[in-house]
Formats: structure tokens, C-alpha cells, sequence
């Protein structure tokens, strides 16, 4: 499904305004040179914390405002995983207190998808 126009307006916005919890993640998830991530990434009507293509992964950083709106994030998984991409739902709190833990974990889900990915960290 290509991205819709607002959503990939939003995620122009959204890539310069990252918050503290994605900025700690983006810093290390771009590091890596076996895997490629891309942030604030435009998938249909919905704008993805972070993407990584290879493993066809979405990974959502949820802070506070989450815990209002989670009927509206589970429309938003379920348009995703109709796609079949898979979502993984992470704590702002947990990237804060271990962001290089939070970067393993990623890692290691991504290998999970791909065998052939190599174990990073």
C-alpha cells in the first residue's frame, strides 16, 4: 500500500521532531551496517516509528499519550499486520532506562525474521 500524502507529511514533521526515547533508539539503530532502519516511516495512512525493511518490522516507542488511544493503535496493527509486517510495542520508559538493551532486543527480533541476518551485538 503506498503511503498516503498526509502521512508522509506528518512524517516529514515527525522526523524533525523526534521525541527524547526515539532519539536514544534512532541513535543506536542507525549504527548498524547489517540492518537498515528507517525513522518515522510512511506506511498507508499511518506514520511508523521506526521501519526496518528487511525484517518487515514496525517498531512503535509508546510513551503516555498511548494509554488513552488503545483502540486506535490496535486498528493501527491490525492495518499493519494485514500487510504482513509485524509490530513490536515499546515502553518510552524501557528506552529511557536502557536504551543499548532496547537496540539489542530490536536486533534480535530482527534476526529472529531472517535467519540469514547476522546477530548483531
Amino acid at each position: 500500500m503506498r503511503a498516503s500524502a498526509t502521512a508522509m507529511s506528518s512524517a516529514r514533521r515527525l522526523r524533525r521532531q523526534l521525541s527524547l526515547p526515539e532519539m536514544l533508539l534512532w541513535q543506536r539503530l542507525r549504527l548498524t551496517r547489517d540492518l537498515r532502519f528507517r525513522r518515522q516511516h510512511a506506511i498507508g495512512p499511518y506514520v511508523a516509528d521506526f521501519y526496518c525493511p528487511a525484517a518487515r518490522l514496525v517498531i512503535e516507542v509508546d510513551g503516555r499519550a498511548h494509554d488513552s488511544r488503545q483502540a486506535k493503535d490496535e486498528r493501527r496493527d491490525a492495518y499493519l499486520a494485514s500487510l504482513g509486517l509485524r509490530v513490536s510495542r515499546i515502553l518510552a520508559a524501557d528506552v529511557l532506562a536502557d536504551p543499548d538493551g532496547v537496540a539489542d532486543s530490536i536486533y534480535r527480533l530482527c534476526a529472529a525474521a531472517d535467519p540469514c541476518t547476522p546477530q548483531l551485538r
